[in-house]
């Protein structure tokens, strides 16, 4: 029962968030919002409503370290899994954007999230409140600077909707995400009590995973037909919304408490190591490039990472 309920938990996830976001983009389509600010507010609020759901349900029901398990696991997942089989399928050529705002305010936010909970094992509300306006300013930055960065954020099938369709879309993407996040929460916890395991460590590995499946069948099927895969810049910044929006949120709404102290000495210090290793690969041994090679690296310490977690 814990793996089916673990199963479907994921299955309507997925399924949710893709209904909700062709609703939102439907929607933001009718209201005749721009292209470039749909792609950097509606689709990364909505592609990030999974971890966000995940998160402020694991608080409320009093599972602290499942909620800062799922986003310390989904940004190691994105660099260390994601990023790693986009590379060596395809190689990708890093944007100057890189270097000048994606990287370091992808640190920044992780930075900040260390330096937050390191000290008292707490994420306040004031300490949420103070990330999501960094995330506000992150964006209205982006918007206005880097309009160029954001124009191929938008979903293959932006068109607009009939209005009924976008509310039923709305309706069942919010029910198919709650419900999953619910399913979700109770597979892992129960799994976790029956196989006398940490919630941290469900939550890194296994529901990390889970949440970061999107990204990755997004960015397979990219590389498949030879579109634009998806970029550096884009997976960096599903890290920054993570952090920023998603525990952002959460803290806000409830204060987020550490229990398992493995959460602070062990696996926030690895989502530190793998955003600190982007930069020199794209560095080396070829400039601005992601090749196979480096994908490599990046999968075998994703896996050196998981091995040791189990």
């Amino acid at each position: 029962m814990d793996y089916i309920q673990l199963i479907a938990g994921f299955v309507f996830l997925i399924l949710g968030g893709h209904w909700l976001l062709k609703a939102a983009v439907a929607l933001s389509l009718r209201l005749l919002i721009p292209k470039i600010v749909i792609g950097m507010t509606v689709v990364s609020f909505a592609t990030s409503m999974p971890e966000l759901l995940v998160s402020l349900n694991s608080a409320l029901e009093g599972h602290a370290d499942i909620a800062l398990g799922n986003v310390i696991g989904s940004n190691i997942a994105n660099l260390g899994l994601v990023l790693g089989v986009v590379t060596i399928l395809s190689t990708i050529t890093v944007e100057k954007s890189f270097y000048r705002t994606d990287w370091p305010v992808m640190m920044l936010a992780s930075v900040v999230f260390y330096l937050f909970i390191i000290f008292d094992g707490v994420l306040q509300r004031y300490e949420g409140l103070i990330m999501f306006l960094m995330l506000v300013v992150f964006l209205v930055y982006l918007l206005k600077f880097q309009k160029p960065a954001v124009v191929d954020e938008m979903p293959e099938d932006d068109v607009e909707l009939p209005m009924y369709l976008t509310l039923i879309f709305l309706l069942i993407g919010g029910i198919g995400l709650w419900g999953g996040s619910e399913l979700l929460i109770k597979g892992a916890v129960s799994l976790a009590t029956r196989f006398n395991v940490e919630e941290r460590i469900i939550s890194v590995t296994i529901i990390s995973i889970g949440t970061s499946v999107p990204e990755l069948a997004a960015s397979v099927i990219a590389v498949i037909k030879k579109e634009k895969a998806i970029s550096l810049g884009n997976l960096l910044g599903s890290n920054v919304f993570n952090i920023f929006a998603v525990l952002g949120i959460t803290s806000m709404v409830t204060p987020i408490k550490v229990h398992d102290e493995g959460l602070l000495t062990n696996d926030i210090i690895w989502m530190l190591v793998f955003a600190i290793m982007i930069f020199p690969l794209v560095f080396a041994p070829v400039r601005m490039k992601l090749s196979w090679k480096e994908g490599l690296i990046l999968l075998i310490t994703y896996s050196v990472f998981i091995t040791l977690m189990l």
